[in-house]
């Protein structure tokens, strides 16, 4: 092993604990920590949608999301008042997503009735990552309730779970598979 290179295990976190960036040893189960975690799952999630090889407009998309979803897991991990010095969401990366939604969204019919999450593969997927990006954020304004979170940390997931939304729709588009309606009662 390199001198530089990181060891697979610690053992700090035997006992239940955890650090954040800044020091601060914590329970692995608080509010911080799952929100952070639930944004790493968030991250698999979609690393796993680009292992289905999407065209490259949505896997360049894609992988922005994912360096998006390391620095917000850092943004998470770290409380506001602390001295550690981080990158974190910013009101741009959230205009960026805006932006995203608003070029994808042109391209698809607009709806008229909810749809079932399916039809592709990588649509399905996309449509699991959306639930999870709606788990991290309601994880996060658990957190925002008891802690400080800053200001965009819930917009970025909130606009996050749109954009997979579209995503999801604009797979099925450009593969031609056609969206499943939700064939509810109607009152």
């Amino acid at each position: 092993m390199g001198e530089n290179a990181l060891k697979i295990y610690t053992k700090t976190g035997d006992k239940g604990k955890t650090s954040l960036f800044g020091g601060d040893r914590v329970t692995k189960d608080v509010p911080r920590v799952e929100a952070y975690g639930t944004v790493d799952e968030l991250n698999s999630v979609v690393g796993v949608a680009r292992s289905l090889d999407p065209p490259e407009e949505i896997d360049s998309i894609l992988r922005e999301i994912q360096n998006d979803l390391f620095t917000l897991g850092a943004d998470l991990a770290t409380p506001t008042d602390s001295s550690s010095s981080i990158q974190r969401i910013q009101s741009s990366d959230v205009a960026r997503l805006e932006g995203h939604i608003d070029r994808i969204d042109a391209n698809l019919e607009p709806l008229k009735n909810f749809i079932l999450p399916g039809a592709s593969q990588l649509a399905s997927t996309l449509h699991f990552a959306r639930t999870v990006c709606r788990r991290a954020e309601r994880c996060t304004v658990h957190l925002s309730g008891k802690e400080e979170v800053g200001d965009q940390p819930i917009s970025y997931l909130n606009r996050l779970g749109d954009l997979l939304f579209v995503l999801a729709r604009y797979a099925n588009h450009l593969s031609g598979r056609s969206e499943e309606t939700w064939q509810g009662t109607q009152p």
